[in-house]
């Protein structure tokens, strides 16, 4: 029994952080959704900050699609993609994500959050409930989105950049030791 307890520490240890952020933006994304489907007629809008009018609106509209409406139709698909990601989240983040790296940690459950809270939406209405709608009127708006689609794609830049950052300071930290062990090279000789 003990082996197990140790175990469960240890899949608990690696992924809480995803877990609790996936548990904050879930209900959150189906909580905004809900009160737009019972206080926004489909297709209808109401600007939520008067001094920005049009440029920033809560319009309700129904996504057949993925992420700002794109590839309409394949909405059983996204459900497959969705747990195919999330299972592999858990598995990087069980088997090969250093126990160290929490800020990725919590930009992999922003993504698990935003993925779940779309399938849930999928498999409960066959559709995604989409409203926030950003713009200039009469010129060109951005497809409309959602929490759990900001959630995604915020989680998705912001860790990419962190990779980035990571990459470039282990090469500086590579090049010094390189330079340090040719330095120390030449003092013998």
């Amino acid at each position: 029994m003990p082996e197990n307890q140790s175990m469960f520490r240890q899949l608990a240890g690696r992924t809480w952080i995803i877990l609790l952020v996936a548990a904050i933006v879930i209900p959150l994304d189906q909580w905004t959704k809900e009160l737009v489907r019972q206080n926004i007629a489909k297709f209808d809008y109401i600007i939520p900050i008067p001094a920005l009018g049009e440029y920033f609106v809560f319009e309700h509209v129904d996504n057949h699609g993925a992420a700002f409406g794109i590839l309409q139709g394949a909405g059983s698909v996204f459900i497959v993609i969705a747990a195919v990601v999330t299972v592999g989240v858990f598995y990087y983040a069980i088997r090969h994500l250093p126990d160290d790296q929490r800020l990725i940690r919590l930009l992999l459950g922003f993504q698990v959050g935003g993925a779940l809270g779309n399938v849930i939406d999928r498999i409960m209405q066959g559709y995604v409930t989409d409203f926030v709608k950003i713009g200039v009127p009469g010129v060109y708006y951005w497809p409309n989105f959602n929490i759990a689609d900001s959630s995604i794609v915020c989680s998705v830049i912001a860790l990419a950049i962190v990779i980035l950052y990571q990459d470039i300071q282990m090469s500086k930290r590579a090049e010094e030791e390189a330079i340090d062990i040719g330095a120390a090279e030449s003092s013998e000789a």
